[in-house]
């Protein structure tokens, strides 16, 4: 029998927070399960579907893993050179060999990922580099697989709602300082809030300060972080 594991992202673009990335290890039957239930890709679920959905796809699949990228893991890789590309397919291979071990190296496993460069060939070679056990695998990367094939869509609901509740505890931790909002740069609260409090609470480990709205509000400082590697 070929297992299907499915990986993809939440949490790419924000100014605030981490990036997640989740696997999830499920056999056909269940693959066809969560179809049924309507898993789809989580940019098309509202909220409260999400958690429902999470909470069948865990009880519905063999193994699930996240990662999590932080915004200083993101900045000091973005300084030393390595790009967000690379951090993601690093961490991808992580949730794959964590997967892939034990029990499961005596199955077959197809391996779907939404690839997040627009040179997909290039990127599925910078993935396998990292990926330690690959004679019991084959990997596909595509655009748009959290739309097109279900174990996909269920890492993104995965990943999405361990997104969301990451940024629950970051406005509770931080509510005395206003309201964070989404944590995407278009968000005009976020942008108040990095205005009112991006001084204050630099070193804080919440915010990307490689990203063009930090780095235009707070010029100087964002040189001094480039500078100090």
């Amino acid at each position: 029998m070929t297992l299907l594991l499915g990986i993809d992202d939440a949490g790419r673009g924000p100014l605030i927070g981490p990036m997640i990335l989740a696997g999830v290890l499920v056999n056909t039957d269940q693959d066809k399960l969560l179809k049924r239930h309507n898993v789809r890709d989580s940019k098309t679920v509202t909220h409260p579907d999400r958690i429902k959905l999470s909470k069948l796809i865990k009880e519905n699949s063999l193994n699930i893993k996240t990662q999590s990228l932080t915004p200083e893991e993101i900045d000091n890789g973005i300084n030393t050179g390595t790009n967000l590309n690379t951090l993601e397919a690093q961490k991808m291979a992580n949730i794959i060999n964590e997967i892939n071990k034990g029990k499961f190296t005596k199955e077959t496993i197809k391996i779907i990922v939404d690839c997040p460069s627009v040179n997909i060939p290039a990127w599925t070679n910078t993935l396998m580099k990292y990926i330690q056990v690959k004679n019991n695998i084959s990997v596909v990367c595509e655009h748009k697989a959290d739309a097109n094939h279900t174990s996909v869509s269920a890492a993104s609901i995965i990943a999405k709602v361990e997104r969301e509740e990451n940024v629950e505890k970051i406005k509770e931790e931080y509510k005395k300082y206003g309201n964070i909002g989404s944590g995407y740069p278009a968000d005009p609260f976020t942008k108040e809030f990095l205005k009112k409090n991006g001084e204050e609470l630099k070193d804080s480990g919440i915010f990307r300060k490689t990203w063009s709205t930090w780095k235009t509000m707070f010029p100087e400082k964002s040189q001094k972080t480039l500078n100090s590697f």
